[in-house]
């Protein structure tokens, strides 16, 4: 029988359909696709776009086991937790340690970013100059209390808006102004039977796959919603499929401007000078400004999230506690964790090409994402009935349906799958050698698995 559970206040349900939306938008960002195009592009042979819809099927079909489980536990809202629960602690250990890579990974991938973007901008000032003051900054700026920039999303959203909205137009009369109507339509994004190749084009998609992490975020909101059951997996299955549309479009126009996929001057920049082609270098500089900033916020976000994570397993004993388990006592956050991953961001981001940070960061998110499916469909289909709500959740249905409770996440489950059996050798080392830390970490624990085993709150993050 599962353990009762204690009553604690509960967040008023206040938030509808469209306040999800907006959430997820601004998690996932209207530039999401701009870092991914010119490798996708490269990689894919020219297949950027397609990538990019083979992706959004992926998410929208996961998003929905997402959503459907967080509506069940509103709570709880993290992969890991629904693993755990539909499974046992063990597994849902190591897809949270999985997990955790991403959140160390997230500050690197961002420092990695802006660093090329403003060496684009200022190019006297080399790489590591660069490397050098963003990682200062963000540790800085973490130190000081700053660990997120969520007071400015909904102005960064507007400017980011703003930007593309002004490529779209530009672009459009660039590609009408000089070859009219064959030049503005074509399905040679879509599929260019000269260069067409299936699997380019699924290694192309476990990297432009990167344009939909952070969609998940909307299903922590979920005691806070209307109607969970019904809100949540809507919200996030429309926060792909828009995510999908406005990145497709995106991707689209910059495939058509600029269509040899092998000139382009640097790949991880490439969207820049397609910007720079169509609207100048006013829309070159301000295209930078806005990638600068996203990366920033993104980077403080990220290097929070893993500081407190890793305080968390440290004041558990999980890391050693005199290190990782340490708060100054002036401002009561972790700053020797901080310290840590700002110096791991310094060295990774050195170390690391954009691209293999990218490829690595999907190894754990897809490694989620077919455990969020996989709980969904025995939970909803082989166990209807079976789960146990959160205070405030839906009861659950005591009849299965195939169709949604089976085919739908199988379906997100076997496109994951691909789309992770696809990414290049590399990243899956790294990631494997990580994941064989944490079984080795959980057998080590539980004594060869013969005891009980202490769940990690990986919510810390």
């Amino acid at each position: 029988m599962p353990e009762s559970t204690p009553s604690f206040p509960q967040s008023r349900r206040v938030l509808n359909l469209w306040d999800l939306i907006v959430y997820g938008i601004v998690l996932i960002q209207p530039i999401a696709p701009v870092g991914v195009f010119g490798l996708a592009s490269k990689i894919s042979r020219g297949h950027a776009v397609t990538t990019i819809l083979i992706a959004m099927v992926a998410m929208m079909c996961t998003a929905l086991s997402y959503g459907r489980l967080a509506a069940l536990y509103p709570a709880a809202g993290s992969a890991y937790t629904y693993v755990g629960r539909t499974f046992n602690s063990q597994v849902g250990f190591l897809v949270g340690w999985a997990m955790f890579l991403d959140y160390l990974i997230i500050p690197i991938i961002n420092t990695i970013y802006a660093a090329l973007t403003l060496q684009r901008l200022v190019p006297q000032l080399p790489y590591v100059v660069w490397v050098a003051a963003l990682t200062c900054a963000m540790t800085v700026l973490n130190l000081r209390g700053v660990s997120s920039m969520a007071r400015t999303n909904q102005w960064l959203l507007a400017v980011m808006t703003v930007v593309i909205g002004a490529f779209v137009v530009l672009a459009i009369r660039y590609l009408f102004g000089a070859q009219g109507w064959p030049g503005l339509l074509s399905v040679t994004p879509f599929y260019n039977p000269q260069t067409f190749d299936v699997r380019s084009i699924m290694t192309g998609t476990s990297l432009a796959a990167l344009t939909y992490i952070g969609f998940d975020g909307v299903t922590t909101l979920a005691e806070e919603v209307e109607r969970p059951r019904r809100t949540v997996p809507l919200a996030t299955v429309l926060v792909c499929l828009l995510t999908g549309v406005f990145s497709t479009v995106e991707i689209y126009l910059a495939q058509r401007v600029w269509p040899d996929y092998n000139s382009f001057p640097n790949l991880e920049t490439a969207f820049m000078d397609v910007t720079r082609r169509v609207g100048g270098e006013p829309l070159f500089q301000a295209m930078g400004l806005i990638l600068i900033v996203a990366c920033l916020g993104s980077g403080l976000t990220g290097q929070a999230g893993a500081a407190r994570l890793m305080y968390g397993m440290g004041r558990d004993d999980v890391l050693p506690k005199r290190i990782f388990g340490h708060l100054d006592p002036k401002r009561n956050d972790p700053s020797w964790n901080i310290w840590f991953i700002g110096i791991c961001s310094f060295a990774g981001s050195l170390l690391m090409s954009y691209e293999r940070t990218a490829e690595l960061l999907n190894f754990g998110a897809f490694l989620a994402f077919m455990g969020v499916n996989l709980s969904a469909i025995r939970t909803f289909y082989f166990r209807p009935g079976a789960g146990v709500p959160e205070p405030g959740g839906p009861e659950p249905r005591g009849k299965a349906s195939f169709l949604a409770d089976a085919a739908v996440p199988a379906l997100g489950f076997l496109f994951c799958l691909a789309i992770w059996w696809n990414l290049p050798a590399p990243a899956k080392i790294g990631g494997g050698i990580w994941l064989a830390g944490g079984v080795i970490y959980v057998a080590v624990k539980t004594r060869g698995f013969r005891d009980k085993f202490k769940t990690v709150d990986f919510k810390e993050a």
